[in-house]
């Protein structure tokens, strides 16, 4: 699993929504979630986006970048 996966999954389940929730309120089906979240496949930069401000966290620790937690 990559770290969009674990970091998709992980911010999900915080916010306490199912994969269902998460895909209404992002225009998608349940099953690319699933996906997305399994490795499967990978989201658009528009589905980044999306999921970044419904899970309320940048694309940058989404994707994985820890970029700004090595500088401190």
């Amino acid at each position: 699993m990559n770290k969009f996966s674990e970091r998709l999954k992980e911010l999900r389940k915080s916010e306490n929504l199912t994969q269902k929730a998460l895909a209404l309120k992002i225009g998608r089906t349940e099953d690319c979630i699933h996906d997305w979240e399994n490795g499967r496949s990978e989201p658009s930069i528009d589905d980044i986006i999306a999921i970044s401000q419904t899970l309320k966290t940048s694309t940058d620790f989404l994707l994985g970048n820890d970029f700004y937690e090595n500088l401190y």
